[in-house]
């Protein structure tokens, strides 16, 4: 069966429904009527109408008694959490807000002066810019990335800072030999400009980025390095990238991190690009800004930033335990009474994934990783001496709970369970404030830092109800370590500057035929799913009419259920 066929099937099945729907709306069909003993039908269908009526009858005393009571209580619980999530989103959005407003930038509330000369000052000689600059190591893991390889390589080797003091160290882990004789042959190509590149690798992949990078820190010439700036392969840091986040460091002791910003060089290929945007965009501008401005603590995002090698030690290094080694090193650092610096005027160029597939599973490792960690780290954050009270209540109430837990959990139960369900459920109350105005602001407190992104805001909804369900099976994963809680799998690239004028998106590799491999099940079933009770609720609309906003959730689960999304130019 192709995918045209299943689609061709289900709009059938849509065209059905509302056929059905008009048909009841005239008049000229009733489901209201149900034959009884006393009436005129003959004996066998008397006989069918009491079992039909029996049935019902039975159907209304389990839903009533049972089934109502639970799913009133699942109601109540989703509304609880969001409270927690709207005031969590509202006040974080306050704080961005005010930092904006009151200019309150990260050079006013930590020392930072500019470093002399420019970095590449012939002026001043070796020696004289040697002494200006401390020794920074550029990290650039890499597996198999031979889209992007030449990117991150010859944006590291171009960084403004004196070649004495400047070591960009390749660390590949690639599988595939003739990618890794590409690698060592740019690594050796900049070598022979004068750039101090080091090429390295080790035998087997224990521990993945984390191992990598923890592998590359033993190094004899690492241990000589203060500073550590850190690149995934695709992210391409602009020259005055050390000149602009370095100082931070050396004129505050008590500073362990900076972060900067990522920008995208293909956030408009299309529509699937263009909502990670809008969802990234509030992650930097809201969440990092508020938690840099108020605590000075924030998750790392894993690249784009530079670390000060005394705190990397001190936290106990790189550990493989989960698959977000980034978030695991800040909040020990965290813990040891380092602070962060978020720095959104310093951008780094990257790529955002450019297939549904590969975004899901970025999801996945994100948000199975991240309730992990908050399994692991509770009790660590609990009984640490040299954090405050409210910075541990920030961390675990904000930090872990509420956005690593509760928001997957209501996205996924109250939207594409609870309230679809309800609609064959008369007796289950759904307060409005809980499901009409609290989604409004929470869209609101996503909007107000990204006014540029207010004219696709429904679609990025429709699609987040889509990725709830992929966030949840993650976080249920890594909360109780099911089998697949700590799979690592690389995000692939298309390594190139997508140009206005061609907006096609490029693919990997051809996609298999088999319908499996091209049609996304779950989305689909519960596409279905959705689709069913919409049409249920338009039939027998009773007191609530939530249909168009089912029928349009289960538009975007069957749309992504056979991908179509990813692969043609953003017109937004």
């Amino acid at each position: 069966m192709e995918a045209g066929e299943a689609a061709g099937a289900l709009l059938f099945v849509l065209a059905a429904a509302a056929a059905v729907a008009a048909a009841v709306a005239t008049g000229a069909v009733s489901f209201t009527y149900l034959p009884t003993a006393g009436g005129p039908s003959p004996s066998s269908s008397s006989g069918v109408g009491r079992w039909v009526s029996a049935s019902l009858e039975a159907w209304a005393w389990v839903r009533s008694r049972a089934v109502a009571p639970a799913l009133q209580a699942a109601v109540w619980a989703c509304m609880v959490m969001s409270v927690m999530l709207v005031v969590e989103a509202t006040y974080n959005c306050a704080v961005s807000v005010g930092v904006k407003l009151l200019g309150w930038k990260p050079e006013r509330r930590f020392k930072w002066e500019p470093l002399a000369g420019n970095g590449d000052d012939e002026e001043k000689g070796d020696a004289a810019g040697a002494a200006y600059y401390p020794m920074v190591m550029v990290q650039i893991p890499m597996y198999n990335e031979l889209e992007v390889y030449k990117l991150s390589i010859g944006a590291a080797c171009e960084l403004k800072w004196p070649k004495e003091s400047l070591i960009v160290q390749v660390l590949d882990d690639s599988t595939d030999p003739y990618i890794k004789d590409l690698v060592q042959k740019e690594c050796e190509s900049w070598a022979s400009k004068g750039v101090n590149v080091k090429y390295a690798t080790r035998i087997g992949h224990k521990g993945f980025k984390a191992g990598a990078l923890k592998k590359g820190m033993e190094w004899d010439y690492a241990k000589q390095c203060e500073y550590i700036a850190l690149f995934d392969a695709d992210y391409q840091p602009e020259p005055d990238f050390l000149l602009r986040t370095v100082p931070f460091l050396m004129h505050n002791s008590n500073v362990a991190l900076v972060q900067a910003r990522w920008v995208f060089v293909n956030d408009r290929a299309s529509l699937l690009t263009r909502i990670q945007k809008t969802f990234l965009d509030y992650h930097f501008k809201v969440e990092q800004e508020a938690g840099s401005a108020t605590l000075s603590f924030f998750s790392f995002n894993g690249t784009a930033g530079v670390w000060r090698r005394e705190a990397i030690n001190d936290a106990g290094g790189w550990k493989d335990r989960t698959t977000v080694e980034d978030m695991d090193l800040a909040v020990r650092a965290t813990l040891k009474g380092w602070k962060f610096v978020y720095v959104g005027d310093v951008q780094v160029k990257s790529e955002l994934p450019s297939t549904y597939e590969a975004y899901c599973r970025q999801q996945f490792r994100w948000a199975c990783g991240s309730a992990n960690l908050f399994r692991k780290m509770t009790w660590e954050v609990l009984v640490s001496k040299q954090v405050s009270p409210l910075k541990k209540f920030y961390m675990i109430y904000s930090f872990f709970l509420v956005r690593r837990v509760v928001a997957p959990t209501v996205a996924f139960v109250l939207y594409n369970i609870i309230i679809p369900v309800s609609v064959m459920i008369p007796e289950v109350f759904l307060p409005i404030w809980g499901v009409a105005y609290i989604p409004t602001a929470l869209t609101v407190v996503t909007a107000i830092r990204n006014p540029e992104n207010l004219h696709i805001m429904p679609l990025w909804i429709l699609f987040e109800s889509v990725m709830s369900m992929h966030r949840i099976k993650a976080a249920v994963a890594g909360l109780l370590e099911l089998p697949e809680f700590n799979q690592w799998i690389v995000t692939q690239k298309v390594g190139h500057n997508v140009a206005e004028e061609n907006c096609e998106v490029p693919l990997l590799q051809k996609a298999r035929k088999g319908l499996r491999n091209r049609v996304n099940v779950p989305e689909i079933g519960f596409s279905v799913f959705l689709f069913t009770c919409a049409s249920y609720n338009l039939v027998f609309h009773g007191e609530t009419s939530y249909f168009i906003n089912l029928y349009l959730q289960g538009l975007a689960f069957f749309l992504l259920g056979l991908n179509f999304i990813g692969t043609s130019c953003c017109c937004l």
